[in-house]
């Protein structure tokens, strides 16, 4: 895990290499520079608006229906374009994480 800096200021932290979002670690404003790195994999993003601490903005642009992935994993698909910079959060994804009616029907005998 690697913590993002401007040279000076933690903004975010990047799990793995292959995520597609940050998490911000403090209230980020829109035009903020943010650089992470994570597992030999770099970015570097100019938020295109501004960002609450705790919430996720992508790292790259997204395609609709492309997974989300955070910590390594897919959290979701994105339910529209979402460009480098943006916060990705409910209106823009349809999380996969923790839905009952995803799972296979034949494993609970309903």
């Amino acid at each position: 895990m690697t913590q993002a800096t401007d040279e000076t200021t933690r903004h975010a932290v990047l799990i793995d290499g292959a995520d597609s979002v940050a998490t911000a670690i403090r209230d980020l404003d829109a035009g903020t520079v943010v650089t992470v790195a994570a597992g030999g994999t770099r970015y570097r993003v100019a938020l295109s608006e501004d960002i609450a601490y705790g919430h996720k903005f992508a790292l790259r642009d997204i395609a609709r229906d492309d997974g989300v992935v955070k910590y390594g994993a897919e959290i979701g698909k994105a339910t529209q374009e979402i460009r480098a910079g943006a916060h990705v959060h409910s209106h823009n994804l349809r999380g996969s994480r923790f839905r009952g009616d995803l799972v296979d029907r034949k494993e609970t005998g309903a």
